[in-house]
């Protein structure tokens, strides 16, 4: 009835996944697929002129505005998605303000500049070569709304599209000043000190998996003062070196690269540099989990108030968070519910697990090339090698499973029964169920594609954490015995 994976397996499977089977998934932040195969199945030219015909209405109808600013990272697809993206635009009396390669972040920032009425991320983030996506951002240069994502995908089912005339037709400008102005407004953060992180001499090795990281991390790094920089994939072409994802596993050149230059620390960010990671002087990996912890460690010593991260980042952020008198908050995973959580509560720092630091003095989006310059001004102030400054923070570790059940499967119902059975035990169901154990947890969220349920925990080990998921896997299967 289910078959328990662990992380390998999960790793195979993915891997199979990516490299043979043609997919197009819909969501309420954007379209994602892999390039070719069939309208409806792939990415496709179809496929991105309908979707982006359909934000572009809806952009027009929700600000009244008739620009949108555009921006990719440097996989394969890029310049012919891109293509797509801006003619289409242009055929329905769109003006397009191109930033050309470049980053999320940098494009979110550069929305409300331009006073565009949303922005289009030509980027499928940490997946690998053969995919891309459109991300959707809203005028404020946010990732838009649940319900604003439904809607645009309604407007993209039908066919009413009206399309501009020739002398209505949109215009296309350049604009590559946005990697500088996104510099500009790192260095005017009052917690970025230049002048401290030059003074420590720094000797950075970096991993930008050969996309626009390659561009803008270099310059962000000879910008904060660092003069030693050993580059390691960082030539934009979208050819990428390894799985793009920043996990350990795919960052042993990185951590060789370190020991090798005897640098002071390694970084790493993903194709659109919304994500960052670091590994220490010794070659170990720092822990994508704890770039938020150490960030919103340094931030709250300088400016206490709230944190918010996802239910499925670890209990170090709310550790540290209480330590500095603040409140944090959990939000139901994806950057849009963080987001508003953030808001909600009056954060001042947030993000995600998975290296996203959100930080509202800049902007509302994840963005590497602020977490950069923050961490580098908090290891320089501390004094400390960067193994030396992780061993300050709480030590957790988070284990990965899922469960695959049959598709006639309850999974909802499933879920409920497992709720009754910790109801004394504090949990949340804002997102599937979490429930708390002292300083552990568990995390089950089912798939909205396929009849899985995945399942995070963390505990004060490896071993720990493993036996909260198998004890929780333990209760699945009795439960599924006794509906038999």
């Amino acid at each position: 009835m289910f078959l328990l994976q662990g992380c390998t397996l999960i790793a195979i499977f993915v891997a199979l996944k990516y490299r043979d089977q043609v997919t197009l998934i819909k969501s309420i932040s954007g379209i994602r697929g892999t390039i070719g195969g069939t309208p409806g199945n792939g990415f496709t030219p179809p496929d991105i002129i309908k979707f982006t015909a359909a934000f572009g209405q809806w952009v027009v109808n929700n600000t009244g505005k008739n620009k949108i600013v555009i921006g990719r990272d440097a996989r394969i697809s890029g310049e012919m998605v891109r293509n797509l993206v801006v003619g289409t635009l242009q055929s329905i009396g769109i003006d397009v303000i191109d930033l050309g390669l470049s980053t999320t972040p940098t494009v979110e920032l550069a929305v409300p500049d331009e006073n565009a009425g949303g922005g289009i991320i030509l980027t499928a983030s940490h997946n690998p070569k053969q995919w891309n996506a459109l991300k959707l951002l809203n005028n404020k240069g946010e990732f838009i709304t649940d319900a604003d994502g439904k809607t645009v995908l309604e407007l993209a089912e039908k066919t009413d599209i009206n399309y501009a005339d020739v002398d209505q037709l949109g215009k296309v400008t350049y604009d590559a000043s946005y990697l500088q102005k996104h510099i500009d407004k790192i260095l005017l953060l009052p917690l970025v000190d230049a002048e401290a992180i030059k003074k420590a001499n720094f000797k950075i090795a970096i991993d930008c998996v050969n996309s626009s990281g390659g561009i803008f991390v270099p310059a962000l790094l000879k910008a904060l003062g660092v003069e030693i920089i050993h580059e390691l994939y960082c030539k934009p072409d979208g050819y990428f070196s390894h799985n793009p994802e920043p996990l350990p596993e795919n960052l042993v050149a990185l951590s060789k690269e370190v020991l090798a230059r005897k640098a002071d620390l390694g970084i790493a960010v993903d194709p659109d540099v919304d994500r960052l990671c670091f590994v220490c002087e010794d070659g170990s990996m720092f822990g994508e989990e704890y770039t938020l912890v150490a960030v919103a460690d340094y931030v709250l010593k300088h400016n206490p108030g709230n944190t918010v991260s996802n239910l499925s980042s670890t209990r170090a952020l709310r550790d540290v968070t209480e330590r500095a008198g603040g409140v944090y908050n959990a939000a139901a995973v994806g950057e849009v519910n963080v987001v508003n959580k953030m808001k909600e509560t009056n954060a001042i720092i947030g993000g995600e697990g998975n290296g996203g630091v959100i930080y509202p003095e800049s902007h509302y989006g994840r963005d590497a090339l602020v977490g950069i310059a923050l961490f580098l001004t908090h290891l320089a102030k501390s004094g400390k090698p960067i193994s030396a400054l992780r061993a300050t923070y709480p030590a957790y570790f988070i284990s990965k499973n899922k469960i695959t059940l049959t598709p006639e499967m309850d999974i909802d119902a499933l879920l409920i029964e497992v709720e009754k059975k910790y109801e004394k035990q504090p949990h949340s169901t804002i997102d599937g169920l979490k429930i708390e154990f002292d300083d552990q947890w568990i995390h089950l969220r089912r798939s909205n594609t396929e009849p899985i349920i995945r399942i995070y925990s963390e505990g004060s080990s490896e071993r720990v954490a493993a036996n909260l998921a198998e004890k929780i896997i333990l209760d699945i299967k009795e439960i599924l015995q006794l509906q038999d």
